[in-house]
């Protein structure tokens, strides 16, 4: 039997795409493979981690969440469910870029950087009160600790909540409780 890793490794050409055109990828369901991201972003693969980092970052740029909630490796030819725990990649760091709008750019544990704003959204994840970020393909990046005390070195207390602008986009750092949503 193949080796699913070396497969999708061999359909995507063994490149590290930055952003491959996942959007034009349709190949059918070839299975589950048992990768699994943990909770603090570490692949893992039939248990043991996967730490070839170039490895990662290739998975990383074929990974896409669908419509139905699951994760999946997408190549031209084959597609991979995969299990993930809570977020698929993590926010490493957080910074002003810039002249003096205040764009925020977010770096993750894949070094491609994001800019914060409306198309890349800040919420903020229940179970931990601490922000992703929302990518393409439908996946999400944790803050990481560091990042996360960055960014509230960053944030300026409006209102008795702590908020940070990245250029035009506004992000509230606290959750609202149901009966502050309908004020």
């Amino acid at each position: 039997m193949k080796d699913p890793l070396e497969e999708i490794e061999k359909q995507a050409g063994g490149r590290n795409y930055e952003s491959p055109p996942l959007h034009l990828w349709h190949p059918p369901l070839s299975g589950d493979i048992d990768i699994r991201i943990a909770a603090d972003g570490s692949w893992h693969h039939e248990g043991s981690p996967i730490t070839r980092a170039t490895l990662v970052r290739l998975f990383a740029s074929i990974l896409r969440r669908e419509a139905d909630g699951h994760f999946y490796l997408v190549t031209p030819a084959e597609k991979w469910r995969i299990q993930v725990e809570l977020h698929p990649l993590l926010v490493t760091d957080v910074e002003i870029v810039g002249d003096s709008s205040g764009q925020l750019q977010v770096s993750l544990n894949t070094g491609k950087k994001v800019p914060v704003d409306a198309r890349h959204p800040l919420a903020l994840e229940p179970s931990l009160e601490i922000p992703y970020i929302e990518l393409e393909h439908g996946l999400t990046a944790l803050f990481s600790r560091t990042a996360w005390y960055r960014l509230v070195d960053l944030a300026e207390l409006r209102d008795g909540v702590a908020v940070v602008h990245s250029g035009d986009y506004r992000f509230e750092m606290a959750v609202k409780t149901p009966v502050e949503k309908q004020r």
